[in-house]
């Protein structure tokens, strides 16, 4: 794909990550990013809610030869665009009448969306919304779902081959294995196929450029921060 220039929106090991990985995968290091404090509350913005209404990272803006841009505000679709863009990179089946690439996007959305909305709710009812606003109940019932219905698909896929779609990385490992991680970070996920799993996907250089941030991130939200009193849900 030809392109003028990309540029992504970003905050560390949050769901921008699998996006910044993406890029890494398919551009190299040819984008520009900016971080969004998001514990700052600069998400609600005027300036950042023009681009992004949903008040929250990624946004991907691509700015074509013809000077035109284009912006997406869903990780899971620029995932998917992005490895679509460049087939030259080989992270995912072409897209044809094939069962293998029905499998890739099965992967890529269960992870944007049903692993993605369960881990949400056991975040923000553990570290984001106000203490008066958690419910325990939630977090037992996300946890118990992500145990005995998440985790046991996940797993049957990794005994048997050492990526989520087969014996090969694929832009759904993108997705998959940065929920993993976000799921260790909460108790869950703790078999070993799930360590050996990261431990692969790991060693990758467009993963440890991705990552180099992360120690920027922390689960609790410090006190004092604008987000406290802006967060939504």
């Amino acid at each position: 794909m030809n392109y003028k220039k990309i540029k992504l929106y970003h905050y560390p090991s949050s769901r921008s990550a699998r996006v910044y990985w993406t890029l890494h995968e398919t551009v190299g290091d040819n984008f520009e990013v900016e971080v969004v404090p998001l514990y700052d509350g600069e998400q609600y913005k005027e300036s950042y809610l023009l681009k992004n209404p949903n008040h929250c990272v990624p946004l991907l803006e691509i700015t074509l030869e013809s000077g035109e841009t284009k912006s997406m505000i869903e990780s899971g679709a620029m995932v998917e665009w992005l490895i679509d863009a460049f087939p030259e990179k080989n992270l995912a089946p072409l897209a044809k009448a094939d069962f293998s690439r029905a499998d890739y996007l099965q992967m890529v959305h269960f992870g944007s969306t049903w692993m993605d909305m369960m881990l949400w709710q056991i975040r923000i009812h553990e570290h984001m919304l106000p203490v008066s606003e958690r419910d325990q109940r939630t977090i037992d019932r996300y946890r118990s779902k992500f145990v005995n219905e998440i985790e046991p698909q996940i797993k049957e896929r990794l005994d048997k081959s050492p990526y989520i779609c087969g014996d090969l990385f694929s832009g759904a490992d993108c997705i998959i294995a940065s929920n993993v991680m976000w799921a260790r970070g909460y108790g869950l996920c703790a078999d070993e196929v799930f360590r050996g799993y990261l431990s692969r996907v790991s060693k990758r250089e467009a993963f440890i450029k991705a990552y180099a941030d992360a120690h920027d991130f922390s689960a609790e939200i410090p006190e004092g921060k604008a987000i406290i009193s802006r967060f939504t849900g």
